[in-house]
């Protein structure tokens, strides 16, 4: 064999190797739902706790996907409202790094077009990623910019039919509650035109958040059912029910064009439930019990969320109990997508693909100590005091900036949080909030001061950070 033979032979393996590599890429699914609470669908989230399912919602498609994949008890949103925990989903950063930790901030200051972003580092493996974006958007700049090569816009809440009145709490009965089978259909057609290359379909859906929107024939159906004990409004469960419709719609499109063997479903809500409807209220029994209240605050109810994931090599019917986030959705991704190549720099998240494929007590590895949240804030609905949080481990910690109060909790022994350790475990509190307070000023996290609001005005003119001294 001559030395040009040679080459041509290296050059056709090598070509022969890219082209199996690229038939090999993974397809992926991401549907982020909005508001949906923890035990706010028929899934049971933890084996062990009841409690941790709805015992009045319908989510049939949803438990099929279970069935066929695995479910993290422990999972959680980066934030208890859905911009900043959007934001962390596609950028594997945390609000505090972000410096974006509410809805309505002004958002100049990420560089959307620059950072690392889902659709990039899918790109980044294998160029034939095709990816998309349809419903909520919910944060700055716009789909593209980021990276994705198809949206519908950068939607916010309005676009979902979000009326912030409390007309939001009554059911409207509507053909297509909230655009669920609009955004399904939208679904169904990108796949129909992209099956035949690797993709990234993201369908972020303005269900269920609030205005309540659900079909007839949905809301009739609950009207006549026997209230649960924690979800007992009629138009809710109907609307939780036409979006698992919807996610129905878009299981049987991934069976009919035969993708199953190489598409993972990943199903996550942005944040924890309003605590009660109609909401801004006191109540006695959240809607998320057994967690501690909801939606707005850092407590178990506002960040403990729904993650379910199917697809290749998974386990059927697993759970585990490994503490996730939304910003190790990227990480997570690259790693099922082949690379070991890309580089994330100043993240917070890290990749759970070793849980998904079967080590289900697999410890992630992460460049720093916990999971965080951080809501530097006055909220007139929820706790209504600026504070942040830390869970490492079966711990976790709030601190409350306006006095420096302490609460510690075991969440393995207590998921209710109603049994404060902050003065009995002096040494876990200690460690804890050291973490805390390093990791904020590591970042350089928004400060909290009295009368500021985070809203509109640009953060640099705010200029209120965590600063080493």
């Amino acid at each position: 064999m001559n030395r040009k033979h040679l080459v041509y032979l290296i050059l056709f393996f090598f070509l022969l190797s890219s082209c199996v590599e690229r038939e090999d890429s993974p397809n992926f699914i991401f549907i982020l739902v909005d508001d949906q609470g923890w035990n706010g669908t028929s899934v049971q989230m933890m084996n062990s706790d009841t409690r941790s399912k709805s015992d009045y919602h319908e989510t049939p498609n949803l438990e099929k996907l279970a069935s066929n994949g695995i479910k993290f008890s422990n999972a959680y949103s980066a934030a208890p409202v859905c911009a900043p925990s959007r934001y962390s989903i596609q950028f594997a950063k945390s609000p505090a790094r972000l410096n974006l930790i509410r809805v309505g901030m002004n958002s100049d200051h990420i560089d959307h077009e620059g950072m690392m972003s889902i659709p990039k580092a899918l790109k980044e493996i294998n160029s034939d990623y095709v990816t998309a974006h349809y419903g909520k958007w919910g944060i700055g700049s716009s789909p593209e910019l980021v990276g994705y090569d198809f949206s519908d816009g950068p939607n916010q809440n309005g676009e979902g039919g979000f009326v912030n009145d409390t007309s939001q709490w009554n059911c409207e009965v509507k053909e297509d509650p909230k655009h669920i089978f609009n955004l399904s259909e939208k679904a169904v057609n990108f796949l129909n035109e992209n099956s035949k290359n690797p993709f990234y379909l993201q369908i972020s859906h303005y269900a269920v958040h609030a205005n309540i929107q659900a079909r007839e024939q949905s809301l009739n159906k609950y009207e006549l059912k026997e209230k649960g004990s924690q979800q007992i409004n009629p138009g809710f469960a109907a609307m939780t029910e036409d979006l698992d419709e919807g996610l129905g719609l878009i299981i049987d499109k991934v069976q009919e064009l035969g993708l199953d063997d190489n598409t993972y479903i990943i199903y996550m809500s942005d944040n924890g439930s309003v605590p009660n409807i109609p909401g801004a209220k006191k109540y006695d029994l959240s809607y998320n019990y057994p967690l501690q209240r909801g939606k707005w605050d850092a407590m178990e109810g506002g960040v403990r969320v729904p993650l379910i994931i199917s697809g290749p090599n998974i386990e059927a019917g697993s759970e585990s109990a490994v503490p996730v986030s939304g910003y190790d959705i990227l990480p997570t991704l690259i790693d099922l997508a082949g690379s070991v190549n890309i580089e994330l720099h100043e993240i917070d998240g890290g990749s759970f693909s070793e849980v998904i494929k079967g080590k289900t007590n697999h410890v992630l590895e992460r460049g720093v100590n916990g999971l965080f949240f951080h809501v530097p804030y006055r909220n007139g609905i929820a706790l209504k005091r600026p504070h942040s949080a830390v869970r490492k481990g079966d711990f976790k910690l709030i601190k409350f900036h306006d006095n420096d109060e302490i609460q510690l909790y075991n969440l393995n022994e207590d998921i209710s949080e109603s049994n404060n350790l902050g003065k009995l475990n002096l040494e876990k509190a200690n460690e804890l909030e050291n973490i805390l307070d390093e990791y904020l000023k590591e970042v350089h996290a928004p400060r909290w001061q009295e009368g500021i609001t985070w809203k509109n005005t640009p953060i640099h003119i705010i200029n209120s950070f965590h600063e080493f001294e």
